[in-house]
């Protein structure tokens, strides 16, 4: 069944989410909750409106759209979707494309006259990001059951005001505890995505069908040290905070390279020093480290050996070291039900794939605890994102989402 994607259409609608930003152009800054993002949220529930799509928003704003179009309403219905909040001075595509992409998948089919058997929904996620509260994937983890509600609404933002508070201010409001989906609320979820790295553009492949999604952890590192005057302790004498707190970053990175495998990973993206003065040696710092691995046992040699380096700096350095891990996730696999299908849909299309590994995570990661779940990737350019100048073309835009279109309805047929 040919299903005709309206690419110029698409871009437009990407382009008019992206000025929903608290940061000037090219930039995107949509933090969850935020002005920005609510205004976001107004816009694309006016999209789904046209589509004529149902739309439901449970107490953490998640947001589902849903095509009935004559399915049977007992069936489970086939979910597809991503985000739409951005990091500060992100771009306009990161998860962007998902939920629009799939609003547009949607209209091509009703276009083409396809009558599912399942209903289609397009479910756009609360807080993939971070930023807000320090721990991604919010709405997600949620549906999932992942995080327990009392704990997600005691989370603080940076300005001491809890999730329940933020929330309800935004207009969501009801238990978290309703959030969660029932068993066999879906048959299949599929999450279109750009590839946020540059193996396919540096094949000159045009899809990338996700076999697992690595696992992620995050840690927060506090050290405790000794302040002074810049000029009047003598080097002997020091506990320097900063400095005992590079020497635990320098151990994470070392430690991910020493497993051997490209697949390793250590960030640590967040360092705060106190009292923060060129003249004043730091008496306090705080490190936020990012573990990545497709492997649990070896991400989990890893935070091992960061907790090695913690005690050892603590007592070369005479400082004091408090290491919590704010998550620690297990990987996700694709199910085989979703990677067929998308597998048979790029085949159909005659466009030349490959399977591949997601080094970040997504929503997905979570669904796929609760429902047969695999992802799509689209190239973007030089593999940038979270950036200004991220990056993907319209025709690979559309490509992804041809073929998102043929595997929602290849799952809801």
């Amino acid at each position: 069944m040919p299903v005709h994607i309206d690419q110029e259409r698409l871009v437009h609608e990407l382009e008019t989410l992206a000025s929903f930003s608290d940061a000037p152009a090219p930039a995107v800054t949509r933090v969850v909750f935020s002005k920005a993002d609510l205004e976001s949220r107004a816009y694309l529930e006016r999209l789904f409106r046209e589509a004529g799509l149902a739309i439901r928003k449970d107490p953490v704003g998640n947001t589902f759209a849903r095509w009935i179009g004559g399915a049977e309403p007992e069936l489970a219905a086939v979910g597809t979707g991503s985000h739409t909040d951005a990091i500060p001075h992100a771009g306009r595509y990161d998860g962007t494309v998902g939920v629009l992409g799939g609003l547009e998948a949607i209209r091509g089919l009703q276009r083409a006259g396809f009558r599912p058997r399942r209903s289609i929904e397009v479910l756009a996620f609360t807080s993939e990001e971070p930023t807000r509260f320090g721990i991604g994937c919010l709405g997600s983890r949620l549906l999932s059951s992942s995080l327990a509600p009392e704990t997600a609404d005691r989370l603080k933002d940076g300005e001491g005001s809890t999730l329940e508070e933020i929330r309800k201010t935004a207009g969501f409001c009801g238990s978290l505890a309703d959030v969660a989906l029932p068993q066999g609320y879906y048959h299949a979820f599929v999450e279109l995505h750009i590839e946020q790295g540059p193996l396919l553009e540096r094949a000159k492949i045009p899809l990338g069908i996700v076999s697992a999604i690595a696992a992620p952890a995050t840690l927060k590192i506090s050290v405790e040290g000794a302040g002074g005057h810049a000029g009047g302790v003598l080097m002997p004498d020091r506990h320097d905070a900063f400095l005992a707190a590079a020497e635990i970053a320098l151990a994470a990175e070392a430690a991910a390279r020493a497993t051997g495998a490209l697949d390793s990973v250590a960030t640590t993206g967040v360092c705060h020093v106190f009292p923060g003065a060129v003249n004043s040696i730091p008496s306090r710092t705080t490190l936020e480290i990012d573990v990545r691995d497709t492997d649990l046992a070896r991400r989990d040699s890893i935070i091992k050996a960061i907790g090695d380096a913690c005690t050892d700096t603590a007592e070369s350095r005479q400082v004091q070291v408090r290491l919590e891990i704010i998550n620690a996730d297990a990987p996700a696999q694709s199910s085989p039900l979703v990677v067929e299908a998308l597998r048979a849909s790029c085949s159909e299309a005659q466009l030349e794939f490959i399977s591949m590994v997601s080094r970040a995570y997504h929503d997905s990661l979570f669904m796929s605890r609760i429902v047969p779940q695999g992802m799509l990737f689209i190239p973007c350019r030089n593999g940038y994102s979270h950036r200004p100048d991220e990056y993907a073309s319209p025709e690979d835009i559309a490509r992804g989402v041809q073929v998102l279109a043929s595997t929602l309805s290849r799952l809801a047929a």
